[in-house]
Protein backbone atom coordinates (compact mmCIF):
# COMPACT_ATOMS: atom_id res chain seq x y z
CA UNK A 1 0.00 0.00 0.00
CA UNK A 2 1.51 3.32 -1.05
CA UNK A 3 0.70 6.90 -1.58
CA UNK A 4 2.78 7.63 -3.83
CA UNK A 5 1.99 4.31 -6.48
CA UNK A 6 2.95 5.60 -9.86
CA UNK A 7 -0.47 3.78 -11.91
CA UNK A 8 -2.95 3.59 -9.47
CA UNK A 9 -5.57 1.06 -10.47
CA UNK A 10 -8.78 2.22 -12.20
CA UNK A 11 -11.98 2.43 -9.96
CA UNK A 12 -14.76 -0.01 -11.01
CA UNK A 13 -17.63 2.46 -10.74
CA UNK A 14 -20.00 1.09 -7.87
CA UNK A 15 -23.00 1.82 -5.64
CA UNK A 16 -24.47 0.99 -2.31
CA UNK A 17 -27.45 1.97 -0.24
CA UNK A 18 -28.20 1.96 3.19
CA UNK A 19 -31.78 1.16 3.89
CA UNK A 20 -33.29 2.63 6.86
CA UNK A 21 -36.22 0.98 8.19
CA UNK A 22 -38.09 2.52 11.93
CA UNK A 23 -37.46 -0.29 15.14
CA UNK A 24 -40.36 -1.76 16.17
CA UNK A 25 -39.02 -0.56 19.75
CA UNK A 26 -38.55 2.99 19.10
CA UNK A 27 -34.85 2.92 19.56
CA UNK A 28 -31.86 3.82 17.12
CA UNK A 29 -33.11 3.03 13.13
CA UNK A 30 -32.21 -0.62 11.56
CA UNK A 31 -30.31 -0.89 8.60
CA UNK A 32 -29.90 -3.69 6.02
CA UNK A 33 -27.02 -5.50 5.74
CA UNK A 34 -25.59 -8.43 3.94
CA UNK A 35 -22.98 -11.40 4.33
CA UNK A 36 -21.32 -11.75 1.08
CA UNK A 37 -20.60 -15.42 -0.08
CA UNK A 38 -17.18 -16.11 0.74
CA UNK A 39 -16.50 -17.40 -3.00
CA UNK A 40 -16.81 -13.58 -3.99
CA UNK A 41 -13.46 -12.16 -5.17
CA UNK A 42 -14.22 -8.48 -3.45
CA UNK A 43 -14.92 -8.69 0.79
CA UNK A 44 -16.10 -12.60 0.46
CA UNK A 45 -17.48 -13.84 3.95
CA UNK A 46 -17.85 -10.00 5.18
CA UNK A 47 -20.95 -8.29 6.22
CA UNK A 48 -21.93 -4.75 3.48
CA UNK A 49 -24.55 -2.62 2.51
CA UNK A 50 -26.59 -4.06 -0.43
CA UNK A 51 -25.29 -2.96 -3.97
CA UNK A 52 -22.67 -3.49 -6.64
CA UNK A 53 -20.97 -2.31 -9.75
CA UNK A 54 -22.32 -0.10 -11.94
CA UNK A 55 -23.67 -1.96 -15.43
CA UNK A 56 -23.70 -0.81 -19.05
CA UNK A 57 -27.39 -0.18 -18.84
CA UNK A 58 -27.25 1.41 -15.58
CA UNK A 59 -25.22 3.94 -17.57
CA UNK A 60 -27.87 3.81 -21.03
CA UNK A 61 -30.95 4.06 -19.00
CA UNK A 62 -29.21 6.92 -16.37
CA UNK A 63 -28.66 8.94 -19.52
CA UNK A 64 -32.25 8.46 -20.66
CA UNK A 65 -34.17 9.42 -17.90
CA UNK A 66 -33.05 13.44 -17.67
CA UNK A 67 -33.85 15.11 -15.06
CA UNK A 68 -31.59 17.22 -12.57
CA UNK A 69 -29.03 14.59 -12.15
CA UNK A 70 -25.68 13.99 -14.41
CA UNK A 71 -26.08 11.14 -16.47
CA UNK A 72 -23.30 9.32 -14.53
CA UNK A 73 -25.01 9.83 -11.22
CA UNK A 74 -27.66 8.91 -12.56
CA UNK A 75 -27.00 5.79 -13.62
CA UNK A 76 -25.05 5.25 -10.29
CA UNK A 77 -28.49 5.53 -8.72
CA UNK A 78 -30.12 3.15 -10.99
CA UNK A 79 -27.45 0.58 -10.10
CA UNK A 80 -28.53 0.72 -6.46
CA UNK A 81 -32.09 0.57 -7.11
CA UNK A 82 -31.09 -2.67 -9.34
CA UNK A 83 -28.97 -4.34 -7.36
CA UNK A 84 -31.33 -4.00 -3.86
CA UNK A 85 -34.05 -5.48 -5.60
CA UNK A 86 -31.79 -8.48 -7.23
CA UNK A 87 -30.18 -8.98 -3.80
CA UNK A 88 -32.91 -8.59 -1.64
CA UNK A 89 -36.31 -7.89 -3.43
CA UNK A 90 -36.98 -4.58 -1.45
CA UNK A 91 -38.04 -1.94 -4.31
CA UNK A 92 -36.83 1.46 -3.63
CA UNK A 93 -36.27 4.46 -5.94
CA UNK A 94 -38.75 3.90 -7.98
CA UNK A 95 -42.89 5.05 -8.00
CA UNK A 96 -45.72 3.45 -9.70
CA UNK A 97 -48.57 0.68 -8.59
CA UNK A 98 -46.05 -1.75 -6.26
CA UNK A 99 -47.13 -3.75 -3.54
CA UNK A 100 -45.58 -6.97 -1.72
CA UNK A 101 -46.63 -9.69 -4.36
CA UNK A 102 -45.50 -7.47 -7.26
CA UNK A 103 -41.83 -6.17 -5.65
CA UNK A 104 -41.75 -10.53 -5.80
CA UNK A 105 -42.70 -10.51 -9.41
CA UNK A 106 -40.46 -7.95 -10.40
CA UNK A 107 -37.57 -9.53 -8.53
CA UNK A 108 -38.06 -12.87 -10.67
CA UNK A 109 -38.06 -10.63 -14.01
CA UNK A 110 -35.00 -8.73 -13.07
CA UNK A 111 -33.16 -12.00 -12.83
CA UNK A 112 -34.48 -13.18 -15.92
CA UNK A 113 -33.68 -10.18 -18.00
CA UNK A 114 -30.83 -8.43 -15.77
CA UNK A 115 -32.31 -5.18 -17.43
CA UNK A 116 -33.90 -2.50 -14.93
CA UNK A 117 -35.38 -0.39 -17.74
CA UNK A 118 -37.27 -3.77 -18.77
CA UNK A 119 -38.69 -4.10 -15.58
CA UNK A 120 -40.11 -0.61 -15.58
CA UNK A 121 -41.31 -1.00 -19.09
CA UNK A 122 -42.86 -4.59 -18.25
CA UNK A 123 -44.83 -2.83 -14.52
CA UNK A 124 -45.45 0.83 -16.00
CA UNK A 125 -43.10 1.67 -12.83
CA UNK A 126 -40.76 4.88 -13.33
CA UNK A 127 -37.70 6.06 -11.72
CA UNK A 128 -38.16 7.81 -8.60
CA UNK A 129 -34.50 8.49 -7.56
CA UNK A 130 -35.46 11.81 -4.67
CA UNK A 131 -35.56 8.85 -2.55
CA UNK A 132 -32.16 8.36 -2.59
CA UNK A 133 -29.63 10.75 -0.52
CA UNK A 134 -25.94 10.56 -1.62
CA UNK A 135 -24.15 9.67 1.66
CA UNK A 136 -20.24 9.30 0.82
CA UNK A 137 -18.11 8.24 -2.20
CA UNK A 138 -15.23 6.11 -1.31
CA UNK A 139 -11.78 4.98 -4.09
CA UNK A 140 -9.23 3.49 -2.46
CA UNK A 141 -7.28 4.17 -5.03
CA UNK A 142 -4.14 3.31 -3.62
CA UNK A 143 -4.79 0.13 -1.96
CA UNK A 144 -2.87 -2.92 -3.17
CA UNK A 145 -6.29 -4.73 -2.87
CA UNK A 146 -7.72 -7.52 -5.99
CA UNK A 147 -10.61 -5.11 -7.09
CA UNK A 148 -10.41 -1.48 -6.93
CA UNK A 149 -14.21 0.13 -6.65
CA UNK A 150 -15.33 3.33 -7.09
CA UNK A 151 -18.14 3.64 -4.73
CA UNK A 152 -20.82 5.72 -4.23
CA UNK A 153 -23.03 5.39 -0.92
CA UNK A 154 -26.18 6.98 -0.18
CA UNK A 155 -29.62 6.16 2.36
CA UNK A 156 -33.05 5.57 1.69
CA UNK A 157 -36.09 5.27 3.99
CA UNK A 158 -38.13 2.35 4.43
CA UNK A 159 -40.50 3.98 7.22
CA UNK A 160 -42.07 1.12 9.28
CA UNK A 161 -39.87 -1.24 7.18
CA UNK A 162 -43.06 -3.94 7.29
CA UNK A 163 -41.26 -5.38 4.32
CA UNK A 164 -39.71 -9.14 2.91
CA UNK A 165 -36.69 -9.73 1.94
CA UNK A 166 -34.79 -12.52 1.02
CA UNK A 167 -30.99 -13.29 -0.23
CA UNK A 168 -29.70 -13.51 -3.88
CA UNK A 169 -27.59 -16.70 -2.73
CA UNK A 170 -25.60 -16.16 -5.91
CA UNK A 171 -23.30 -13.11 -4.13
CA UNK A 172 -24.91 -13.41 -0.44
CA UNK A 173 -25.94 -16.00 1.75
CA UNK A 174 -27.84 -13.97 4.06
CA UNK A 175 -29.84 -10.74 5.38
CA UNK A 176 -29.95 -9.27 8.42
CA UNK A 177 -31.20 -6.21 10.23
CA UNK A 178 -29.35 -4.38 12.61
CA UNK A 179 -28.27 -1.06 14.18
CA UNK A 180 -25.55 0.50 13.33
CA UNK A 181 -24.53 0.02 16.68
CA UNK A 182 -25.34 -3.32 16.72
CA UNK A 183 -23.36 -3.84 13.51
CA UNK A 184 -19.97 -2.92 15.94
CA UNK A 185 -20.41 -4.64 18.45
CA UNK A 186 -21.29 -8.00 16.26
CA UNK A 187 -17.98 -7.42 14.69
CA UNK A 188 -15.93 -6.55 18.20
CA UNK A 189 -17.17 -10.06 19.38
CA UNK A 190 -16.01 -12.18 15.73
CA UNK A 191 -19.57 -12.38 14.77
CA UNK A 192 -19.43 -10.64 11.46
CA UNK A 193 -16.26 -9.05 9.55
CA UNK A 194 -16.31 -5.29 8.13
CA UNK A 195 -14.01 -3.87 5.64
CA UNK A 196 -12.38 -0.55 6.29
CA UNK A 197 -15.50 1.55 4.36
CA UNK A 198 -17.68 -0.59 6.36
CA UNK A 199 -16.56 0.39 9.40
CA UNK A 200 -16.30 3.86 9.19
CA UNK A 201 -19.29 4.31 7.54
CA UNK A 202 -21.37 1.92 10.48
CA UNK A 203 -19.07 4.75 13.22
CA UNK A 204 -20.89 7.57 11.27
CA UNK A 205 -24.25 6.00 11.18
CA UNK A 206 -24.83 5.20 14.99
CA UNK A 207 -24.25 8.54 15.13
CA UNK A 208 -28.06 9.30 13.53
CA UNK A 209 -30.86 8.74 15.85
CA UNK A 210 -33.50 8.43 12.66
CA UNK A 211 -32.89 8.61 9.26
CA UNK A 212 -34.14 12.49 9.06
CA UNK A 213 -31.21 13.17 11.20
CA UNK A 214 -29.04 11.19 8.95
CA UNK A 215 -29.95 12.97 5.77
CA UNK A 216 -29.35 16.36 7.58
CA UNK A 217 -26.02 15.76 7.78
CA UNK A 218 -26.08 14.53 4.75
CA UNK A 219 -27.67 16.94 2.83
CA UNK A 220 -25.07 19.34 4.68
CA UNK A 221 -21.88 17.85 4.42
CA UNK A 222 -20.87 17.84 0.80
CA UNK A 223 -20.28 14.20 -1.38
CA UNK A 224 -16.10 14.13 -1.55
CA UNK A 225 -14.09 11.27 -2.42
CA UNK A 226 -12.34 9.65 0.52
CA UNK A 227 -9.34 7.92 -0.47
CA UNK A 228 -7.74 6.50 2.43
CA UNK A 229 -4.01 7.23 3.07
CA UNK A 230 -1.12 5.68 5.61
CA UNK A 231 -0.02 7.84 8.09
CA UNK A 232 2.92 7.03 10.80
CA UNK A 233 1.18 7.46 14.72
CA UNK A 234 4.26 6.57 16.93
CA UNK A 235 5.66 4.45 15.10
CA UNK A 236 3.13 2.56 13.68
CA UNK A 237 1.27 2.18 10.50
CA UNK A 238 -2.44 3.59 10.20
CA UNK A 239 -4.92 3.73 7.65
CA UNK A 240 -6.79 6.97 7.84
CA UNK A 241 -9.21 9.57 6.33
CA UNK A 242 -9.68 13.07 6.47
CA UNK A 243 -11.01 14.65 9.54
CA UNK A 244 -13.69 16.91 7.99
CA UNK A 245 -16.28 14.23 6.09
CA UNK A 246 -18.21 13.61 8.82
CA UNK A 247 -16.68 10.79 10.36
CA UNK A 248 -16.49 10.31 13.99
CA UNK A 249 -13.56 7.69 14.08
CA UNK A 250 -11.09 8.67 10.91
CA UNK A 251 -8.20 5.95 11.31
CA UNK A 252 -7.28 2.17 12.58
CA UNK A 253 -4.11 0.67 13.01
CA UNK A 254 -3.37 -0.95 9.80
CA UNK A 255 -2.70 -4.80 11.48
CA UNK A 256 -6.21 -4.41 12.38
CA UNK A 257 -7.77 -3.57 9.26
CA UNK A 258 -9.95 -5.89 6.80
CA UNK A 259 -9.74 -5.30 3.01
CA UNK A 260 -11.75 -6.62 0.47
Amino acid sequence: MNANHDSPPDGIPAATVVIFRNARDGGPPEILMTIRSREMVFAGGMAVFPGGRVDPADFELGAMIGGPLDPEEAAHQIAVVRETLEETGLVIGLAGDIDADKARAARRYLLQTGDLASVLDHFDWEPDLGQLTPFARWYPKNERIPRVYDTRFYIADLGTGAVEIEADLSENTHLFWTTAQGALDAAERGEIKVIFPTRRNLERLALFENFAAAKEQADRIPVRTITPFMRDRHGKSWLEIGEDLGYPVTGEPLDKVARG
